[in-house]
């Protein structure tokens, strides 16, 4: 079976899951689940350090080993010993004997093997702790081949289960030779991971309530479900039937965005898991066109993208706002007409935005185009470049007649797209132009130009300045960057250029 490679993945892909994975993690975050009371016996572990603390851990692996072999602890033993453990293990200080091959085969094996239920998930701790903080032994855990039994256990409708071992199988996607393919294909973890999210959909439906677990575990199946598919692009179809139950948690769901981070997980996750699927497929257009509310999705995409864009700053941008423009886009791209009519009219420059210099309002659409020339967010303002260019029918001419050649021409020559001579004969189409003459360089209507308030050129100031341009003209001819004639000595060699004399005085015939 073929294998995902090891090589680094894309910055933009690391950096899209960077408020889960790439991100440094947090002391509450290094923990498998949230903190418990602790009792006595494990307080007194957490303040054990250096020589004591590693012949603590060394004792608990020896004991869980023997254990595997040999049933020398009773349930509740075995379990005190794995909470013992999984205090140690929070800080990889003093806990190598944890991260060894016997280390991670002992956690392994009283994860998967045991009939008990809550010793499995205090190894499961144990274990997600281990392989987040080092990557070794991730390698050590796919050597021992239990994720087949991995996918079994992902079956279960527990939600803790699905935290702990969705959480093992994506950090298993990072520097492993792991055969997703086969984890796909044989053990069926496509079918796996679309039953879970249709458990949380329907509990959202119902409007039961849910407790920190439950997100917690929809987060970590959305990161899974996001890493398989980036490492599987040919098998994204498998995981086509997840898109129903992504989209109603994400119009239906009761999550309500924070006002300063509105794509918090599981809000943003839920967003990015529908970047690698393929949303043009037929079997799930009515999921994210519903016959009833044939907008509710985009329109849910696009009340997220005007909440971002005051949440976040340069920083952030690229990593959080990037991946929604992407799913707006392919929203878009698979619309019905009425739907695309809807977010043109959302996304794309109004008759308001116009009594303006484009991008200079405080609206949605103005705030695309800045963004769509940011020089420190570089995927962002290609994905908002492409966007609009798709929302112009992937038309030159009607795109710079939507954002004006100041902000098209980039773009175009990037794309090595020729740019329009007679644009600004078509401006009179632009939506919401009602006939008025349009800048075609600001895009703004020429009514509502302000005028500079300076005092009109003299013509010796007129004739220092077109000197100036015909220098600056003939160096860009002698240096290649453009092959245009110059027009000021076309117009000497056509005769229309007239020299004033020295004694020249303006007002006189």
């Amino acid at each position: 079976m073929p294998q995902h490679s090891n090589k680094p993945r894309p910055g933009a892909l690391r950096r899209i899951f960077s408020s889960s994975s790439s991100r440094r993690m947090s002391s509450e975050e290094l923990q498998a689940t949230p903190r418990m009371a602790q009792n006595p016996a494990q307080v007194q572990a957490a303040m054990l350090t250096g020589a004591d603390k590693l012949a603590a851990v060394t004792s608990l692996i020896d004991r869980l080993s023997q254990d595997l072999t040999d049933v020398n602890l009773l349930p509740h033993q075995r379990d005190a010993a794995l909470e013992e453990l999984k205090i140690f293990g929070r800080d990889p200080r003093n806990s190598d004997p944890i991260f060894t091959k016997k280390g991670i085969e002992t956690l392994t094996r009283h994860s998967f093997d045991s009939p008990s239920s809550t010793t499995s998930r205090n190894a499961l701790r144990c274990l997600c702790n281990a392989l987040l903080l080092n990557q070794d032994a991730r390698q050590t855990f796919v050597d021992l081949g239990y994720e087949a039994k991995a996918c079994s256990k992902l079956k279960n409708d527990s939600r803790d289960n699905e935290f702990l071992v969705s959480r093992i199988l994506f950090l298993i996607t990072y520097g492993t030779n792991a055969d997703l393919v086969e984890l796909i294909e044989k053990h069926h973890l496509a079918d796996c991971i679309a039953k879970n999210l249709e458990r949380h959909a329907k509990n959202h439906l119902a409007g039961r309530p849910t407790d920190p677990m439950e997100d917690m575990a929809l987060t970590e199946t959305l990161k899974l479900l996001f890493n398989i598919t980036h490492w599987c692009k040919d098998r994204t179809s498998s995981f086509t039937q997840t898109v129903p139950h992504i989209a109603t948690l994400l119009c239906k769901g009761s999550f309500q965005p924070q006002p300063e981070k509105p794509l918090d997980a599981p809000i943003g996750h839920l967003v990015n898991a529908l970047l690698n699927l393929d949303l043009g497929a037929k079997e799930i257009h009515t999921s994210l066109y519903p016959q009833a509310e044939p907008k509710e999705v985009a329109e849910r995409l696009i009340q997220l993208l005007d909440q971002s864009r005051g949440a976040y700053k340069n920083e952030d941008l690229e990593s959080s706002v990037t991946p929604l423009l992407g799913v707006i886009r392919a929203i878009h791209e698979y619309a019905p007409e009425d739907v695309r009519t809807y977010i043109r009219e959302k996304l794309l420059p109004t008759e308001a935005d116009r009594n303006e210099v484009l991008g200079r309002t405080d609206s949605l659409p103005s705030w695309l185009l800045q963004n769509s020339t940011n020089p420190v967010t570089p995927e962002l303002r290609n994905t908002i470049s492409d966007l609009l260019f798709d929302m112009s029918d992937k038309d030159a001419s009607k795109f710079v007649e939507n954002v004006g050649y100041g902000f098209a021409s980039g773009f175009l020559f990037s794309r090595n797209i020729p740019v329009p001579q007679n644009a600004s004969e078509a401006f009179s189409n632009v939506p919401g132009g009602a006939n008025r003459a349009i800048n075609p360089v600001t895009g703004q209507f020429l009514d509502s130009e302000r005028q500079p308030e300076e005092p009109e050129m003299t013509e010796a100031e007129k004739e220092r300045e077109a000197e100036r341009l015909f220098v600056l003209f003939e160096r860009l001819r002698a240096n290649g960057i453009i092959s245009a004639e110059n027009p000021v000595r076309t117009a000497v060699q056509e005769g229309r250029f007239e020299e004033l004399p020295d004694d020249y005085e303006e007002g006189k015939d």
